[in-house]
């Protein structure tokens, strides 16, 4: 049952360690213990809970987020690019990982809420955010938010809505047999793992995001959006984002899916690095201004 629902969040937004198909290998193995580093690794109290962070390198800072029921070594291929070049940071979000949950109803809200607090507790002036799938979605809502200074967005695979006109059909209709089985263990008080928690990460994906378009002209950062062209994730949700962020690019990676951050990192990791790296540019093709 353990792997059912390790496939489950894995079809919908994760990174779970490990897993494969035929069509997608990813690699998960690093030199560095990503996660487990009890050299670095910390904990601070945030909104009451107890959440775990580990930082490498030095420059400008980076938040580096993961995806639902994911932890910090399934960004582990990001945190090996991106640390010899920024000052990653990068957390268990909570319940996720190390980090306490501390509550009956994630949302991602509070995700988002946490994420604020560790950057102020760190005293971070200006930054940049790097989110996958969960992580994605909370870089945009604290680009809507706008209590931090932040100058780049990434939205890996990210969503507004949990239903069928964000998301393809088939991971809707998975995430509802997913939720019942869900259900059915909670009833039956079975012990085998955490299904209240199981339940919780599940609700996230099932019932949230909820954000309005309108919001998005609110984020004052400067924004990659970036999906795989047979993603999780519609195509046209991806451009619906994109055309209703004021400063935003826009890259559907050919042939890719929703796993490239761990199936094809060297791919995702140089766009985004060319994203952060250079000055914003959004040119008009329209030569009759020129």
């Amino acid at each position: 049952m353990k792997k059912t629902i390790k496939l489950l969040i894995l079809l919908l937004t994760s990174s779970i360690c490990g897993i494969g198909n035929a069509q997608v290998q990813m690699n998960f193995k690093f030199d560095t213990s990503y996660g487990d580093n009890k050299t670095i690794g910390k904990y601070v109290e945030i909104n009451g809970a107890k959440i775990y962070y580990e930082e490498y390198g030095k420059g400008e800072p980076m938040l580096l987020i993961h995806g639902v029921n994911g932890d910090i070594k399934t960004m582990g291929n990001q945190i090996d690019y991106f640390k010899t070049k920024y000052r990653v940071i990068i957390a268990d979000s909570r319940g996720q990982g190390k980090s306490e949950l501390k509550t009956d109803s994630l949302t991602f809200d509070q995700i988002t809420s946490d994420w604020e607090g560790l950057a102020n507790y760190l005293k971070l002036d200006s930054l940049n955010v790097v989110g996958y799938s969960d992580g994605g979605i909370v870089g945009l809502k604290m680009g809507i938010s706008g209590k931090l200074k932040i100058k780049k967005i990434v939205a890996i695979a990210a969503n507004l809505r949990p239903d069928s006109t964000a998301v393809n059909s088939w991971a809707v209709k998975f995430l509802i047999n997913e939720r019942k089985m869900v259900k059915s263990k909670i009833q039956e008080k079975d012990t085998s793992q955490d299904w209240n928690l199981q339940k919780q990460l599940i609700g996230l994906n099932a019932d949230q995001p909820n954000i309005p378009t309108k919001y998005l002209s609110k984020i004052k950062a400067k924004v990659l959006i970036l999906a795989g062209d047979e993603d999780i994730i519609k195509n046209e949700h991806s451009v619906e984002i994109f055309e209703n962020i004021p400063k935003a690019q826009l890259c559907i990676m050919p042939g890719e899916t929703h796993f490239t951050f761990a199936s094809n990192s060297e791919l995702l990791n140089a766009i985004v690095n060319t994203f952060l790296s250079k000055p914003f540019k959004r040119p008009d093709s329209n030569f009759t201004k020129w």
